[in-house]
């Protein structure tokens, strides 16, 4: 279900890793992020007015390495370029450390008081830019971006009187950064609810686990819970999320998957009908701009050439995601697409490559065609989205 055709408002956002001041790996600053979502929207005509945009994981994440001081004034000057894009909700995230801190996690009161350092700079910048002052979201055990690192364990869901000291400590700091009134914008609390993802496992949510915690949110008056990685998530867990006061629900990789996945599919469905070379192939391709330039999936797939190679290419960490702007890769999809426009997509080749969105064509709510099957794929995983949302407005 997309903005457009729900009649609703869509909230697009943008983590500190993929745009900042410095570009990040999509080579966008914030304004330029804004530009190219609102270019997409006016070419579907979709009502800006209705798109809204955040920021997401805002903090010293991508300095990590640096000193305190110094990777910190790089998070100011991230967020003031978000803030004076006009990015409305703007996710404070401190809860990492950083060079030189002295342990694994900064302590919660040093978390709470970065974040109402960079409050405080969001809120200057939109005053003296004269827009909307923003909304916030808090939250100390915040999920790194983009799924689990490492193979998952045992997930710790928040302890309740955690997730209420979080808010209590961050409403301390903005009091005493002199932002009183932006803690009353403070809106959501980023939690774990035992969900999360790595490369080939999903944590399913389990209400029961985290009864204790969604009736703690009844002690923060004003707040919804944020949760993170919800990618790949069944309907049903993503309804009973929202029914557990997860007004937030965040999806990433489990987008950019399902591109990669329909993409795959039309590559086959290409193969079948004699449309490319072997080495034309989207698969191939890929694998060879990977191969060439490993920075980015090379820390994250481990194992023996062959479980790498498909990790590489079927994670639901979906690092390959970090490949689809280089233009080698914006040739081969360019190649795909056009080789199957000169033809009929056959609905039986349809039902074997891309079966989880063959009834939205059988039905004709989808076209046999390249660019309508990208879309159809987004937007199938998108769906269980929509019907939870829709749930928690049947249920107003």
């Amino acid at each position: 279900m997309s903005g457009l055709t729900a009649d609703g408002p869509i909230l697009i956002e943008a983590t500190c890793n993929q745009v900042n001041q410095d570009g990040g790996y999509t080579g966008m600053t914030p304004a330029a992020f804004r530009e190219f979502v609102e270019t997409i929207a006016k070419k579907i005509s979709f009502p800006i007015d209705r798109l809204m945009l955040g920021g997401d994981h805002l903090g010293p994440n991508p300095w990590r390495t640096l000193p305190a001081e110094v990777a910190m004034a790089k998070a100011d000057a991230m967020i003031e370029s978000y803030a004076r894009a006009g990015f409305s909700k703007l996710h404070l995230d401190t809860s990492m450390a950083v060079g030189d801190d002295a342990s694994p996690a900064p302590q919660e009161d040093v978390v709470a008081a970065r974040a109402a350092r960079l409050a405080s700079i969001a809120e200057a910048a939109t005053r003296e830019a004269g827009l909307p002052k923003p909304v916030y979201i808090i939250g100390t055990e915040v999920p790194v971006p983009g799924g689990a690192r490492e193979t998952l364990g045992a997930i710790e869901v928040t302890r309740p009187e955690d997730a209420i000291r979080t808010v209590e400590l961050h409403n301390h700091a903005f009091r005493a950064a002199g932002i009183a009134d932006a803690f009353m914008r403070c809106v959501g609390l980023v939690v774990q609810p035992g969900v999360e993802f790595d490369s080939d496992n999903v944590a399913i949510y389990q209400p029961d686990k985290a009864a204790a915690l969604a009736e703690a949110l009844s002690q923060v008056p004003g707040f919804v819970f944020e949760a993170h990685s919800t990618d790949y998530q069944p309907q049903e867990a993503l309804a009973a999320l929202v029914r557990d006061g997860f007004g937030i629900l965040k999806v990433g990789p489990g987008l950019t998957f399902a591109l990669r996945e329909t993409l795959y599919g039309l590559d086959s469905i290409a193969v079948e009908l004699g449309l490319l070379q072997p080495a034309e192939r989207v698969s191939v391709v890929m694998e060879r701009l990977m191969l060439d330039r490993p920075a980015d999936w090379t820390a994250h797939y481990h194992g023996i050439p062959s479980q790498q190679q498909i990790q590489r290419h079927f994670s639901y960490s979906d690092r390959i995601r970090y490949y689809w702007h280089y233009p080698i890769a914006q040739t081969a999809v360019q190649r795909l697409v056009e080789a199957l426009d000169r033809h009929t997509i056959p609905k039986p080749l349809i039902s074997q490559y891309l079966g989880a969105i063959y009834p939205k064509v059988i039905s004709g709510r989808a076209k046999s065609t390249a660019r309508s099957l990208l879309v159809s794929g987004v937007q199938h995983a998108l769906e269980g989205y929509g019907r939870a949302s829709h749930w928690q407005s049947s249920a107003l």
